[in-house]
């Protein structure tokens, strides 16, 4: 037998005394078994789903989406009305952006952040305002900034001086005014993984608290930019809140320094906010991060003697990830001996790491369950992995999943509505798979799908129609 210390399962897996079982925090809230053990999103069995979409499918539960968009929005206008300021919530589009999300959120009172002249323009073509819009990136491009400032966008968030410049010779040349904020980094070390930390000095992003005051001094100089405040951002994918006020504490230093030159309105202390992926993992309620964290900044204020700035904040998984499910189909299984008659199985699904990269760039893990039925076979150590030439091209790297799961099966992989569509991509030739919301028993594309045709599409080596012509 092998030791736990040998074990392939981490300690964290445990074998579930129900293989069927929905760990509450990894699904939406509609998810739940039909009569026949078929898994549900909004009322519609996955099954169903699958043969009208196909698969792989991304599922995205609306109700879900803007639930947490409201409920973010009601924590942080509470803690901030308890404070005497108030708070903004912008969602992180990042995490997953398309015209109908942008609509949604806004429709729940949220702004959006986009981060490139795409995640742009995908918020204007949503009919977004584009002042309640905020441009993060670390490479904003002349023309990227150029269509920021043409269309009104409400705060470009400046990361570098060079870019300070570019936006200076902009509202030189336009006679626009543009409200901007700088980026910090605080040296915060987040607890995640280190992709993932955004407020260590040794990275791409924000001015060292050393160099911020002259960077706002030079913003003060130029007619046209508005100072309107400090930016910070200490990660993704982090439970707890002692991060984040410790950051709150030393930017407020900064912000209370750069009163004695001007007013600093509006402190932003970025996103970041975890979620569960897997059974064991214990998110910090919305509620809780909320009071905790303008609490801490208060704290800092009233230290310091100086008056509570507004805030804003930035999440983007904690209110998508959870809504999002992916559908696969299983194409083979293989038993692989690991030794003392400990066996795992492998479960090859259609999609991987061209639909879902996090496992492949950091390590995510994820659950699974399977949803076409109802599993009569004993828990089995299993990884689910997928289609494409890489060994490293794993969705599930540990999970108990019934020994009857055959090939034919519907699998689903919760948590997968965060950087999953952001990350895809076409590796090995496979299309993207279709965005499909869910609601009310009802079912809607959001994204098409890409076909082989649209793939070849691309390709200029491919005869056209009208070249073959003579």
């Amino acid at each position: 037998m092998l030791s736990p210390a040998d074990s392939p399962a981490p300690e964290w897996l445990v074998a579930p005394d129900d293989v069927n079982d929905l760990a509450t925090a990894v699904w939406p809230a509609s998810a739940a078994r039909d009569g026949d053990g078929v898994l549900t999103f909004a009322g519609i069995p996955a099954t169903s789903l699958a043969q009208t979409y196909g698969t792989p499918l991304l599922v995205i539960d609306e109700d879900e989406v803007r639930d947490r968009a409201r409920a973010f929005r009601t924590a942080f206008d509470r803690a901030a009305a308890d404070n005497g300021t108030t708070a903004q919530v912008y969602y992180a589009g990042k995490a997953f952006l398309c015209t109908s999300v942008a609509r949604w959120v806004v429709d729940e009172g949220l702004r959006i952040d986009v981060c490139t002249g795409g995640e742009l323009e995908v918020a204007l073509a949503a009919g977004v305002a584009p002042a309640s819009l905020g441009f993060h990136g670390n490479n904003k491009s002349v023309a990227e900034l150029e269509r920021a400032v043409e269309v009104g966008i409400g705060t470009i968030i400046v990361d570098s001086a060079i870019e300070i410049e570019r936006l200076a010779a902009i509202v030189a040349r336009t006679g626009s005014t543009q409200r901007v904020l700088v980026r910090v980094i605080s040296g915060v070390h987040a607890e995640t993984h280190e992709f993932l930390a955004t407020a260590h000095e040794d990275q791409k992003f924000g001015f060292p608290l050393a160099e911020a005051e002259e960077a706002v001094a030079r913003i003060r100089e130029i007619e046209g930019l508005d100072f309107a405040g400090l930016h910070c951002h200490i990660g993704s994918q982090i439970f707890g809140v002692a991060g984040f006020r410790e950051s709150a504490s030393r930017v407020l230093e900064l912000h209370a320094s750069l009163l004695e030159g001007g007013p600093v309105p509006l402190l932003n202390l970025g996103g970041g906010f975890g979620i569960a992926y897997t059974r064991v993992d214990d998110p910090t309620p919305i509620e809780t991060l909320a009071a905790e964290i303008v609490s801490a900044v208060a704290e800092g204020c009233a230290a310091r003697g100086i008056p509570m700035p507004a805030l804003s904040f930035e999440p983007g998984r904690a209110i998508v990830g959870t809504a999002g499910v992916t559908l696969y189909e299983v194409g083979t299984t293989k038993d692989v001996e690991l030794g003392a008659g400990v066996v795992r199985r492998y479960l090859s699904v259609d999609g991987g790491m061209s639909d879902n990269a996090r496992p492949a760039l950091y390590g995510a893990q994820f659950s699974a369950r399977l949803a076409s039925r109802a599993g009569i076979g004993a828990p089995q150590l299993s990884r689910v992995v997928g289609k494409h030439c890489e060994s490293g091209d794993i969705v599930v790297e540990h999970e108990y999943l019934p020994d009857d799961v055959a090939p034919g099966d519907l699998l689903a992989v919760p948590s997968t509505g965060a950087y999953c569509a952001s990350l895809a991509s076409n590796y090995n030739h496979v299309p993207r798979p279709p965005i499909v919301a869910v609601r009310g028993g009802r079912s809607t594309v959001i994204v098409r799908g890409e076909t082989i045709a649209d793939i070849l599409s691309r390709d200029a080596g491919i005869p056209s129609a009208d070249a073959e012509r003579p």
